[in-house]
């Protein structure tokens, strides 16, 4: 019943979004004609990015994106809208079924599981929609995706998906390189397979676009406007663009706290914290930027955290978009970004989180192995009170 309610909440948004949305959507179009265009063009193969910096798209979002190019631009656009919104509700289910996977053996209520997707998919879906509608953002779609499902191999301990989600994510849009300390949550004699598979990967896809084209590294260069309501601007940064150390500080920054919440034994809160760093030092504000925070919240309240309302999802929805309509001063909203930033990453790496896995000392393959039939394991965990720590 929560996917059904879920689906019909996507569609109501997709039905007012979708009339006025595909703001993007030129981008990815343009990307996918000139890609699969190859060397027909002087511009086009593996010459994109050196003739087109302002593609910020990996690709393999061209890829896809070239996939919807036999048709109308409007009924290409139509159907690539849809294709990612229903990407959206593939990651609630697959969200969902990572926490069931992870909590094995821990007496989990898989109802009241059930129920927090549900109170954090409403609040995930309005941004979903922004991004995957009225932007019509592949790139950061796709990198949210390919993430989500390598959250679903991390919690299976399969490694070699982890690093291929994870490389697809990178290969689909650079930023998702914040996300890399996932791999870091593997047992450590799993890292090397991991990270192979995923250095591999990325080097397979960007590599013929820099040995082809060097001027290809011109596309990292690229700058934008350093808005008014940016957090950058109380920072102190009142360069007019991007500045030449912003992208790199991003990154370096969102590897850092993913590294130290993997340390602390919190590693779904990776995604939110290499989306904050985002947040926090990009010098634009649009708002489907916000779907990386809303998926990374989601997964923080799904896996990393047992209250029964999913606050942070909320919290984030209100915060970086509802301000945005209810909020005119510019700096103010600024100040409110870096205030969420701030805040959330303090309490997902330092506040107290009841963990229950910690009362089972098996190993997480000892506890498959000693868990009942399904349907058994769903006669005994369905409508059980959660147990709470001593």
């Amino acid at each position: 019943m929560h996917l059904v309610l879920l689906a019909a909440w996507t569609v109501l948004w997709f039905a007012v979004v979708q009339p006025h949305g595909g703001f993007s959507w030129h981008y990815l179009r343009t990307g996918g004609e000139l890609l699969y265009a190859g060397s027909g063009r002087a511009d086009g193969g593996l010459n994109l990015y050196a003739h087109h910096p302002e593609l910020q798209m990996g690709p393999v979002s061209f890829l896809a994106a070239g996939l919807f190019n036999p048709f109308s631009e409007a009924l290409g656009q139509f159907l690539a809208a849809a294709a990612m919104s229903l990407l959206g509700l593939i990651i609630l289910v697959v969200a969902g079924r990572s926490a069931a996977r992870y909590f094995l053996g821990t007496g989990t209520n898989h109802q009241r599981l059930r129920q927090r997707v549900l109170i954090a998919g409403l609040a995930f879906i309005p941004m979903w929609i922004e991004v995957a509608v009225r932007f019509g953002h592949l790139d950061d779609v796709l990198a949210l995706f390919f993430t989500t499902l390598a959250v679903r191999a991390l919690t299976r301990g399969n490694a070699a998906a982890t690093g291929i989600f994870l490389a697809l994510a990178m290969d689909s849009k650079p930023t998702a390189l914040a996300f890399l300390p996932l791999l870091l949550a593997l047992p450590r004699k799993q890292w090397l397979r991991a990270g192979l598979w995923c250095a591999g990967l990325v080097a397979l896809v960007w590599l013929p676009f820099l040995l082809s084209a060097p001027h290809s590294f011109a596309a990292a260069e690229f700058t934008i406007p350093n808005q008014p309501a940016s957090a950058l601007r109380w920072l102190g940064v009142d360069d007019p663009r991007t500045p030449p150390w912003d992208r790199p500080a991003q990154a370096a920054v969102g590897l850092a706290l993913g590294c130290v919440a993997v340390r602390r034994g919190r590693w779904p809160a990776v995604v939110l914290l290499g989306a904050n760093a985002r947040i926090a030092l990009d010098p634009s504000v649009y708002t489907y930027y916000t779907a990386s925070v809303l998926l990374g919240t989601l997964l923080w309240d799904v896996i990393g955290q047992r209250r029964l309302v999913p606050w942070w999802s909320w919290i984030g929805l209100i915060t970086l978009y509802g301000t945005v309509f209810v909020v005119p001063h510019d700096p103010t909203r600024g100040l409110i970004r870096l205030g969420f930033v701030g805040v959330s990453t303090a309490y997902v790496l330092f506040c107290p989180v009841r963990d229950r896995r910690r009362r089972h000392p098996l190993s997480r393959s000892e506890r498959v192995r000693s868990e009942p039939a399904p349907d058994t394991a769903k006669r005994t965990t369905l409508g059980a009170p959660e147990r709470s720590r001593p």
